[in-house]
């Protein structure tokens, strides 16, 4: 007897689901609008995820707290930080704390794209909010953010059997 899915969830859990397929597909879609809005800035929106990583730190950080600070594996954030590099919007400047794990910082270039693309983003936020509850984007941002934070608890991967 073929049993679907839905049968093992919870009400919770199957929207939870539902909710990280949608989330999946929106994920897609706001990359490849992103990778368009800075494109003519030399930028992809990965490039743009990072460079907003290190826009947002208050302080320098090495690669790995900047990958663990944006959820994204250090060896995907140190690639796309060596092109930053070799691309002149970003430098790596030695650390005090720890020889090896250069601090990663814009440099004047890297900082006037982070303007520009922020520049670029905001009519297409703004359209994208249009006519949209502010309230209810809050409240859906604290629902994902509270997902975001049980996934970061060791226990989160392992099932309740």
């Amino acid at each position: 007897m073929h049993m679907e899915n839905d049968d093992f969830r919870t009400p919770s859990g199957k929207a939870i689901s539902e909710l990280i397929v949608t989330v999946f597909r929106l994920n897609g879609r706001l990359l490849a609008a992103g990778d368009r809005l800075v494109a003519e800035l030399g930028l992809t929106s990965a490039r743009w995820q990072v460079l907003g990583a290190i826009a947002l730190s208050p302080v320098p950080e090495p690669v790995a707290r900047l990958a663990r600070n944006m959820g994204l594996n250090r060896q995907g954030v140190q690639r796309i930080v060596s092109e930053l590099v070799a691309e002149g919007f970003a430098e790596l400047k030695e650390n005090p704390h720890h020889r090896s794990a250069k601090l990663v910082v814009m440099t004047s270039k890297g900082l006037h794209a982070y303007d520009c693309a922020l520049r670029a983003q905001a009519p297409w936020v703004n359209m994208l909010g249009d006519k949209v509850d502010p309230e209810g984007i809050q409240r859906a941002s604290k629902v994902l953010e509270g997902l975001r934070q049980r996934l970061e608890q060791p226990s989160s991967e392992k099932a309740n059997t």
